[in-house]
């Protein structure tokens, strides 16, 4: 998930130091639901050069990238695009952050100290072993997270209107069934070393328990991390505990973000690190499903069963565009045998009905995901969405390819001239088939009933988007794919 850093405030200045923007530097950010968070910039100044990181919300350092001098200070950019102005400011450094459009933050940071951004020492990770399966998601999940268009709005508010939409939209009766809260929930710990959610989420249990009466499950989301993507609270210590109070509360699903836990622990460490919260999910007292949220790191496919995880992230996060969803979503050939029953590769959630592609688009993605079983988790706001994004989502002919009791990812048949065919095998001897258009024209796509495993036309030829049965004849299929477009077919 994306990094935070949003409305910044002077903190309380320390001694007076010397001029320029050389040292470390805090931005403390209180939140109107009462949290603060904090952000670092550790700068080196030689002369008219500069080098260092920013630690945004206290998570791992980002490198600055093209500095270049202006006036007494220096402007630089960071990797997802914001551009920072720095300049001496008596005993502080005033900061200009611009995000994109007019997006921008401007306030001061005080002098700090390189121990306030030390990770902790390392709790020893346990041994490994086999965690049990948790028997839970049979079929890849399907719901709603909040992350991709609520960000830190999510309340709970939204969350409640959420579920009475996706009741009221057709999507629970269509197989959504998951709520889930992403980041920016957690306050801290009370004397107990308890978490405890902020101000934005008054009762939790109680917001569990409104889900629940709409047949619905709550999620909710952590890191094996002191702090979050965000900045937030995170499990480091507390795996146990946590488990515990999620259970209390009613949470069906975890979200387990690695965040700041990677600076403390190295990829080699990523399987026992979580096999930590998975084994605390066991022994909680209530089902759990368990979402391992690492990026594709360090071969997590290969073991993530092991520690009792259910999906796994397979990429870093997806953005609302074409490129960015199709760099992902046909880059997952190699991982087809991991995925079944119970396991599921994870190429990160729903952008359908988010304004950044086409209606076309958007079936292409939606398309893709069900064919590679991928969970189906909605990103977008479910109380406004248009009529096309409703159908998009809850098009049953489509999802069943997702929900298919056999559990087999497609795989790349053939890619050609910028038209790629995928397959997936289905329960019953069926086949889907799905002819991606990645040019932007329209384009014929075509495959033989040879290439794809038959020695005769099939019985049955079925249109998913046109929900229509075709007439097979000849050697194959062949037809007009829209640009950016698909062609979704079942043989049988």
């Amino acid at each position: 998930m994306k990094l935070l850093l949003l409305t910044l405030v002077i903190a309380a200045a320390p001694a007076a130091r010397s001029s320029g923007v050389d040292g470390v530097w805090r931005l403390d950010q209180p939140k109107a639901w009462g949290v603060t968070l904090h952000t670092y910039l550790v700068l080196h100044q030689k002369g008219a050069t500069l080098e260092g990181g920013v630690y945004p919300n206290g998570s791992g350092e980002v490198a600055i990238r093209d500095p270049r001098p202006e006036g007494a200070g220096f402007v630089f950019t960071m990797a997802w695009g914001w551009t920072f102005h720095v300049r001496p400011d008596g005993a502080n450094l005033h900061v200009q952050i611009l995000y994109g459009g007019d997006a921008h933050d401007e306030a001061a940071a005080v002098p700090a100290s390189e121990a306030e951004i030390r990770p902790p020492v390392a709790i020893a990770p346990p041994a490994l072993r086999a965690l049990p399966d948790n028997g839970l998601l049979r079929t890849p999940p399907m719901g709603w997270n909040s992350w991709n268009h609520f960000e830190e709005k999510v309340d709970d508010k939204t969350v409640r209107e959420t579920a009475d939409a996706m009741v009221k939209s057709g999507m629970a009766a269509a197989g959504y069934v998951y709520v889930n809260i992403d980041d920016t929930w957690e306050a801290g710990r009370d004397a107990s070393g308890a978490i405890v959610p902020n101000r934005k989420f008054p009762d939790m249990k109680a917001l569990a328990d409104y889900v629940h009466s709409k047949g619905l499950k709550l999620g909710i989301y952590s890191s094996p991390g002191p702090v979050t993507c965000g900045g937030y609270e995170g499990s480091y210590g507390h795996e146990e505990q946590d488990a515990r109070t999620y259970a209390a509360w009613g949470i069906d699903y975890l979200k387990y973000d690695w965040c700041s836990a990677g600076r403390i622990y190295g990829i080699p460490e990523l399987r026992a690190i979580y096999q930590r919260m998975g084994d605390a999910l066991l022994h909680c007292g209530r089902p759990i499903a368990f979402s391992l949220c690492e990026y594709g790191m360090g071969d997590v496919w290969t073991w993530a069963p092991l520690v009792s995880g259910n999906l796994w992230r397979t990429t870093d996060d997806i953005s609302d565009n074409w490129k960015s969803m199709t760099n992902i979503g046909f880059n997952q050939d190699k991982l087809a045998p991991y995925a079944g029953p119970g396991h599921w590769n994870d190429p990160d959630m729903l952008e359908v009905g988010n304004g950044g592609m086409t209606p076309a688009e958007y079936r292409t993605h939606f398309s893709l995901w069900c064919l590679l079983s991928a969970p189906l988790m909605a990103g977008n706001d479910l109380r406004t969405m248009s009529d096309d994004t409703r159908e998009i989502l809850t098009n049953r002919e489509v999802i069943a390819l997702d929900q298919d009791p056999l559990g087999r990812q497609a795989t790349r048949l053939s890619a050609r001239d910028g038209v790629e065919v995928l397959t997936k095998p289905l329960q019953g001897g069926g086949l889907a088939v799905g002819l991606f258009n990645r040019n932007p024209a329209e384009a014929e796509a075509s495959f033989t009933w040879a290439e794809a495993g038959r020695t005769a036309p099939p019985a049955t030829l079925r249109d998913l988007w046109g929900h229509a049965d075709l007439s097979p004849s000849g050697d194959g299929f062949r037809g007009r794919v829209p640009a950016h477009g698909v062609v979704v077919l079942v043989l049988r």
